[in-house]
């Protein structure tokens, strides 16, 4: 069974949810092999192009519409594909992750209180619930490119302990991405780097909210 991990003392009262590849899969090769036939040239289009540092900065609130420009311009060539990242942006979804869904429905039963931090494109977010009912059970949502911060600046992840109402040592932060889970966790959060959904209730339940 999973260790719970805190830098203070104390079990948390609340959970603090990422939401990408922890409420709901996103990869953008879902859309982008069907672009590119071969696997090669998709890795490369993503390592190169549409690349995880420029999606970001939508995260942070750049308006996708001038990143998208300022990328064509960069790869004219490459204009069609990348339209195609915003103009075809549900494919990149997978589905929610069944075990997160479990643990938010169970932790609203018991009436723990949830929350939501999520580096994201503010007008994506309202796009999530359709996808993930259980996300109606969030209290609170802090979305990066509605905040102009994104993790891990500590500044969001104490805009996110403002608006859950609690302290970080009141809070277990579920995200997984390790840079994120090491930020937090030094601001005194109790964390989960997310990596097998299976270890997901296991330790909600170590921390004694299951």
């Amino acid at each position: 069974m999973p260790k719970p991990v805190s830098t203070f003392g104390g079990r948390p009262r609340g959970v603090l949810w990422d939401v990408g590849n922890v409420i709901v899969r996103w990869d953008p090769r879902n859309l982008y092999a069907k672009i590119f036939e071969e696997p090669a040239a998709c890795d490369r289009f993503l390592s190169h192009v549409c690349t995880m540092a420029w999606h970001g900065l939508t995260d942070r609130g750049v308006p996708a519409e001038q990143n998208t420009a300022d990328l064509i311009a960069r790869f004219p060539e490459h204009e069609a594909e990348i339209r195609a990242w915003w103009d075809r942006w549900d494919e990149m979804f997978g589905g929610v992750i069944e075990e997160t869904e479990q643990a938010m429905e169970a932790l609203a039963a018991r009436g723990v209180p949830q929350f939501g931090l999520t580096n994201m494109a503010g007008p994506v977010w309202p796009t999530i619930a359709p996808m993930a009912p259980a996300v109606r059970h969030l209290k609170a949502v802090v979305v990066s490119g509605d905040e102009g911060l994104i993790k891990p600046e500590p500044a969001i992840y104490a805009l996110a302990s403002e608006r859950a109402g609690l302290r970080p040592d009141q809070l277990l932060f579920v995200d997984d991405g390790a840079v994120n889970i090491a930020a937090a966790a030094e601001l005194g959060f109790h964390v989960l780097h997310f990596t097998d959904p299976s270890a997901l209730a296991p330790t909600l339940k170590a921390h004694g909210l299951l």
